[in-house]
């Protein structure tokens, strides 16, 4: 299994290109980009190549998204399969009644539409506010799956949990529109304060073996894609992280 790095982790530790040879010398194989990097999509994608790395998956906002054009060129650019779109503005999702979901879900229902007229995949990531519910009681993450029924999912697995929800009963639920996760961890209460209460894979209180095992079985997931929201030091989490799903073949191989 090739797991990948959200380049979100390291924004903070620049230049990208050492970064881009770091994790491939740890053994990631895949990044999964963000809107921050595509101005330099030609430079960005000769460091892919110089470093044997893809980036088969990105994340584009909304207002990037609707110039579809434009990012379908980056995704080309790139050499991408898959756009997400990650969120909306914080003023956009907060106390929203039913009808402003329903207009993102169709919303994103055309421009699931166009991009896959053009032979991309194409589906939104969640964080946690989508499982907030509304005043008539229905979860946002509900009214776009439902209103979207074309497009596919990237479960943020952590988030869901941030959002006091089950992620397992999502996947039972959802499974065959989640095609990529994102594989991050959450920090026991009070820990971590200066990492936004994130933790490296595997160290921090997700059980990440039962959710390996439900991601296989339920979902159709290709990417595994490794994510820390605010990391001190982007080398610790990244090779603490792939370490530890490292393990998850070994615990398949013994059952």
């Amino acid at each position: 299994m090739d797991f990948s790095f959200q380049l979100y982790s390291a924004r903070n530790f620049p230049p990208l290109d050492d970064v881009l040879g770091r994790i491939a010398r740890l053994g990631y194989r895949q990044v999964e980009g963000f809107g921050g990097l595509y101005s330099e999509a030609e430079s960005l994608a000769a460091s892919l190549r110089k470093h044997s790395l893809t980036m088969p998956t990105g994340h584009f906002g909304l207002a990037q998204l609707k110039d579809t054009d434009a990012a379908l060129k980056i995704a080309e650019t790139l050499g991408m399969r898959y756009l997400y779109c990650p969120a909306i503005a914080k003023e956009e999702r907060e106390n929203q009644p039913d009808s402003k979901w329903v207009e993102l879900g169709e919303t994103l229902a055309v421009l699931g539409e166009s991009i896959r007229r053009r032979g991309f995949g194409f589906g939104w990531h969640n964080h946690a506010f989508e499982f907030v519910p509304t005043a008539s009681g229905r979860l946002p993450m509900d009214v776009i799956l439902d209103t979207a029924s074309n497009n596919e999912w990237e479960m943020d697995v952590a988030w869901v949990v941030k959002g006091g929800h089950d992620p397992i009963a999502w996947m039972k639920k959802f499974g065959s529109r989640i095609n990529a996760v994102h594989v991050k961890d959450i920090a026991p209460a009070g820990q971590n304060v200066d990492e936004d209460g994130w933790a490296d894979v595997g160290h921090g209180t997700l059980d990440w073996n039962a959710l390996q095992a439900a991601i296989r079985q339920y979902t159709n997931a290709r990417y595994f894609v490794m994510e820390h929201d605010n990391p001190s030091d982007v080398d610790r989490f990244a090779s603490r992280s792939i370490a530890s799903v490292r393990t998850w073949n070994l615990i398949e191989n013994s059952k």
